[in-house]
C-alpha cells in the first residue's frame, strides 16, 4: 500500500513531462475552444441585433470570470487555510454528516471495503502536513485541503450549473411559445377580423373570454384561487387568452395597428428576461451560505425548505391564471355590451406590490434554489458514497 500511496502523491518534479505536457495541452485547448465558442455566439447575436441575448452572454462571461478568481483563491489559499487551527469541541459541532469512525486495518474485509479504506487513507495522506500542524496543538484544521477541493468543485459546478439551468428555461419557454405562432398568423386572416368587426356588438357574457373565465367559481377569493390553482395544469394558456390580451396590448399602446406581431414581442421579453435570470447576483451567493450554514445532521433543514421551490411555483402560476380572471371581470363590469373583441386593460395593480418585475424575481430565486438542492443531494451522495 505505501508504493500505491508514494505513486499517488507524486510531485510535479516526479511526474513525466510528457504526463504534463498532454494535461496542459487538455485545458489549454478546452478552455480556448469555449472562449472562442463564447466570441463566436456573441458576435452572432450582435450582427443579429439580440442585444439582450447579448448582454446575458457578457454575463455569463462575468460569472465565468468569478468562477475563476474563486477557485484560483481556494487553490493558493488552501495550504493556509487548513493551517487554520480551531479547538476540537468546534470542529465536532454543526456536522453535516453523523460523525464515523474509520479503521485502518484491512484484515478480513471484502474487497470493497478494502478499496474504500486505500481511497480515504489516500484523501487522509493528502492532509497530513496540515493536520499533523493542529494535532500537535491538540486542536482541528478549520477545513482541511481536500474539503477546501470539494467545496472549490461545489461552487465550480453550482454556478456551471445555474447557466445551464437557464438555457433549459429559456429553450423549453421558447418551446411554449411555438403555438403561439399559429395563433399571430390567424390574427392576419378575413375570419378572425369578420369574427372581431369592431362595428359588431356582443354581450360580454357570450364571448368566449368571458365564458371561460366568468363563472359561479370566482365569486369568491377561495373558489377563485382553488379554480385558477388546477386550471394551471391544463392548457394555462388558452388561444382566446392569447388573442384577447394580444387585442389589449394592441389597443392600448399601438391604436389601431393590427399587423403587430405580438409573438415576437413577447419572444423579445423572454430574452429580456432570460438577461436577468442567468446571472448569480451578490445576494444569491449569500443564499448558498446561508444554506451551506443550515446543512446540519439532524436539523432536516434541507427536508423542508426543499419544498419552497414548488410551493412557489404553484403560487405565482395561480396567480397568473387569477389576474387573467380579474382583467375578465373588470371587462364585464364596465360594459355589459362590447364593440368587437373583448378590451381588457392589463395593469401593475392586478400584481403583488404593484410591481410586476417580482414575479420574475421570485422565478430567478427559485430556479436557483431549484438546481442548488438538487446540485447538494447529487454531490453529497457521491462524495459520502466515496467516503464510507
Amino acid at each position: 500500500m505505501a508504493a500505491g500511496e508514494g505513486a499517488t502523491t507524486r510531485s510535479l518534479q516526479e511526474t513525466p513531462t510528457w504526463a504534463v505536457a498532454i494535461v496542459c495541452f487538455v485545458i489549454i485547448s478546452l478552455s480556448i475552444l469555449m472562449e472562442h465558442l463564447i466570441h463566436l455566439i456573441s458576435k452572432w447575436l450582435k450582427g443579429h441585433k439580440k442585444t439582450a441575448l447579448f448582454e446575458a452572454i457578457e454575463k455569463l462571461r462575468s460569472v465565468l470570470m468569478v468562477l475563476g478568481f474563486m477557485s484560483l483563491v481556494l487553490t493558493v489559499a488552501q495550504s493556509y487555510i487548513s493551517k487554520i487551527c480551531i479547538p476540537n469541541r468546534l470542529a465536532n459541532s454543526m456536522l453535516p454528516c453523523r460523525k464515523s469512525k474509520f479503521t485502518k486495518t484491512t484484515k478480513a474485509l471484502g474487497y470493497d471495503q478494502m478499496w474504500s479504506d486505500q481511497l480515504h487513507e489516500r484523501i487522509l495522506a493528502a492532509d497530513t502536513e496540515s493536520s499533523g500542524y493542529c494535532n500537535s496543538k491538540g486542536m482541528s484544521s478549520l477545513i482541511s485541503q481536500n474539503g477546501a477541493n470539494q467545496l472549490s468543485i461545489f461552487l465550480f459546478v453550482l454556478a456551471a450549473m445555474q447557466i445551464v439551468y437557464s438555457v433549459v428555461t429559456m429553450g423549453l419557454g421558447r418551446a411554449k411559445m411555438r403555438r403561439w405562432k399559429a395563433w399571430e398568423k390567424e390574427t392576419q386572416t378575413v375570419e378572425y377580423q369578420a369574427a372581431n368587426d369592431p362595428n359588431r356588438f356582443r354581450f360580454t357574457r357570450q364571448t368566449t373570454f368571458a365564458r371561460r373565465h366568468i363563472n359561479s367559481c370566482a365569486e369568491t377569493s377561495i373558489l377563485l384561487w382553488t379554480k385558477c390553482f388546477f386550471q394551471q395544469f391544463f392548457n394555462s394558456v388558452a388561444k382566446v387568452d392569447y388573442l384577447t390580451l394580444r387585442h389589449g396590448f394592441i389597443s392600448t399602446h399601438l391604436s389601431t395597428n393590427s399587423s403587430f406581431n405580438f409573438q415576437k414581442y413577447i419572444q423579445r421579453s423572454l430574452e429580456d428576461d432570460f438577461k436577468v435570470v442567468v446571472g448569480i447576483s451578490p445576494f444569491m451567493w449569500f443564499i448558498v451560505v446561508i444554506f451551506l450554514l443550515l446543512d446540519v445532521h439532524g436539523w432536516n433543514v434541507y427536508l423542508w425548505v426543499s419544498f419552497l421551490p414548488l410551493t412557489i411555483v404553484l403560487v405565482l402560476g395561480t396567480k397568473l391564471q387569477v389576474i387573467v380572471v380579474k382583467m375578465a371581470h373588470q371587462v364585464k363590469d364596465q360594459n355589459s355590451v362590447i364593440r368587437g373583441a373583448p378590451l381588457v386593460q392589463p395593469n401593475d395593480n392586478l400584481f403583488w406590490f404593484s410591481h410586476p418585475k417580482f414575479v420574475l424575481t421570485l422565478l430567478h430565486y427559485t430556479l436557483f434554489m431549484t438546481f442548488f438542492f438538487t446540485l447538494h443531494l447529487t454531490f453529497f451522495l457521491i462524495f459520502s458514497h466515496n467516503t464510507e
